[in-house]
């Protein structure tokens, strides 16, 4: 699949999904994209986690999902497969994070020696907040990028090349990722010259 590294159009980006592996920075990136956009953000792990890290019954998580993904315009952050048959049928974009593993494992320590130290909660009303304990153990964060990062990679690719409705941006580095968002920022502000321009031309 030839997914597009740089699209700064921002016409036909109304409903977009930021995927990418555990520690990409799909939450910032999102969020980030949401404000420029000045759309709507939904992180799909806050839809998920219920206390004590226990996941939310499979049907509430789908209710959560669908409430979300039938707004009109949205960035959505997250790739849970259970649910990717009521999200993609509604995205248009997707903005895929496809960092290295060094990356994704320094973004992975920077952000779990950040949260330790702080003991901030994940999501509120959950309790759920990161500890050594957590981050290392048998079925812990780390173990999962470590044993799907290259699994769920060449899954992905597969997934999107069977979905050619979808508009793919596919970010190899943080300082791609940053460029293209300079890119959007730009193309909106020409975009709002132009329409101001126009409006001040009418007789």
């Amino acid at each position: 699949m030839h997914a597009r590294t740089v699209r700064y159009a921002l016409d036909g980006m109304h409903r977009i999904n930021v995927v990418g592996t555990s520690c990409s920075g799909k939450t910032t990136l999102a969020r980030t994209l949401a404000e420029r956009l000045d759309v709507r953000h939904v992180e799909m792990d806050a839809l998920f986690w219920g206390p004590n890290w226990t996941p939310v019954a499979g049907e509430l998580f789908r209710a959560r999902i669908t409430a979300e993904v039938n707004r009109d315009r949205w960035v959505l952050d997250g790739g849970y497969s259970p649910v990717r048959d009521l999200v993609w049928p509604r995205v248009d974009t997707v903005v895929w994070l496809d960092y290295p593993m060094r990356t994704v494992l320094a973004r992975w320590a920077i952000r779990t020696a950040a949260r330790v130290r702080s003991n901030d909660e994940f999501w509120p009303g959950t309790g759920n907040r990161e500890s050594i304990r957590h981050a290392i153990q048998s079925d812990s964060l780390l173990v999962w990028i470590l044993t799907t990062h290259r699994r769920r990679r060449r899954t992905l690719a597969a997934q999107l090349a069977v979905h050619p409705h979808i508009g793919t941006v596919r970010l190899r580095s943080p300082a791609e990722a940053e460029r293209w968002l300079n890119g959007l920022q730009r193309a909106s502000n020409a975009s709002t010259s132009a329409g101001a321009i126009a409006s001040a031309q009418k007789p």
